[in-house]
């Protein structure tokens, strides 16, 4: 059947080894080229017992118009194309015109082949094997860059993919956002990126696990991170060389840098932290040591039903969340403050939890004294990932 088929192929279409041998690519082992080969030379023999003359390669195939042979200039091309770029692994993908597509089906169709594979995924394979060969790198089903490669016109479009870095910052003084504002010199998110995007001669994007305002500190084990760098010219990072010139701003400092995967940096930022708090209560109408301690005691495993706070009702959708306080402790001070320390659900908002905003948070310390209590001071002391 494969003699017969291929006889009532060629006897209409001049093809080349390769794209003969493609029309059997399910069947055997080797090279489409070398497959090909193989079946026009039994076909010939089998021609020639008829006493008929071969059919042999054409000058010129019908429907590749022998691409490959544009292989090895290709092949500088994708090298100059990556000049400049660091990178281990790759991939190559093609765009071959819409009638060389059509017209290689229409012969799967006309003569009933079904052991055929695309062109474009031989090219991409025999590219991607004379590349590698060239320039010790190595195909990868997650690459450092992709080629994507128009076989006639000789274009080559990289595709640099990006870097992931987990980390967790400490913000070690108030009055810094996590993210660019107008109004403020630097940022959380612009001390760290400035080394990375230095580092690594790509763009950076900062991605926090939660935010804290900004005149809270973080403290303890830090905040989870992603760092995101867009077409990274180097990729070979020295993660504690960058972390040293962060924590050299005295503003922030970075711990447990690490590369990560694009699906690992997705659970960091959807996982969900308890977090632990210190908060400085004050009580402009007089708090007793024995009050502090009640209201710890009253907290200790309270649901707290908590509406979009007033303060960022425009930045998040009017609804009511429901959060868990797990611990509670306090310290009295004086007669007007009490320091609280608190783990709490992700999500639940501490300042609020403290003064009640105007009965949007219910139950608060301010509802548990019987007098108004607002947040002095807060801190933000750990992340907790458990």
């Amino acid at each position: 059947m494969i003699i017969e088929n291929t006889e009532m192929v060629l006897k209409s279409r001049g093809l080349c080894n390769h794209c003969l041998g493609r029309l059997f690519a399910k069947l055997g082992r080797g090279t489409n080229e070398e497959r090909g080969r193989a079946i026009r030379f039994v076909l010939n023999m089998e021609r020639s017992r008829r006493g008929l003359p071969p059919i042999q390669e054409p000058e010129k195939c019908e429907l590749c118009a022998n691409v490959f042979e544009r292989i090895p200039e290709l092949v500088g091309s994708m090298k100059k194309a990556a000049s400049g770029i660091e990178f281990e692994t790759f991939l190559v993908g093609s765009r071959f015109p819409k009638e060389v597509r059509e017209m290689e089906e229409d012969i799967w169709r006309e003569f009933g082949i079904e052991t055929a594979e695309p062109i474009n995924r031989e090219f991409n394979r025999e590219l991607g094997k004379a590349f590698g060969r060239a320039t010790g790198k190595e195909t990868s089903g997650s690459p450092d860059v992709v080629f994507i490669v128009e076989p006639y016109s000789g274009e080559i479009e990289l595709q640099i993919n990006p870097l992931y870095v987990y980390g967790r910052y400490r913000k070690l003084l108030r009055g810094i956002p996590q993210t660019p504002l107008p109004e403020f010199e630097d940022s959380v998110a612009s001390i760290i990126c400035r080394a990375f995007s230095r580092a690594s001669g790509g763009k950076c994007v900062f991605k926090g696990a939660g935010r804290e305002d900004v005149d809270v500190r973080m403290l303890g084990n830090g905040r989870p991170f992603i760092v995101e760098i867009k077409r990274p010219r180097r990729r070979g990072l020295d993660l504690d060389a960058i972390a040293r010139e962060i924590n050299a701003s005295g503003k922030v400092e970075v711990l447990n840098l690490r590369f990560v995967s694009p699906k690992e940096a997705e659970e960091v930022l959807t996982r969900n932290h308890r977090k632990e708090y210190l908060a400085l209560v004050r009580v402009d109408e007089g708090v007793t040591p024995e009050e502090a301690e009640l209201v710890a005691e009253k907290l200790r495993g309270i649901e707290i039903h908590q509406r979009t706070p007033w303060r960022v009702r425009k930045a998040r959708a009017d609804r009511v969340r429901i959060r868990r306080v797990h611990e509670a402790e306090a310290r009295w001070l004086d007669g007007n403050h009490f320091e609280l320390q608190l783990v709490t659900d992700g999500g639940l908002y501490i300042k609020e939890l403290i003064s009640g905003d105007r009965g949007r948070t219910k139950p608060s310390v301010s509802d548990l004294l019987g007098k108004s209590a607002w947040c002095e001071r807060l801190d933000v002391l750990n992340i907790l990932d458990d």
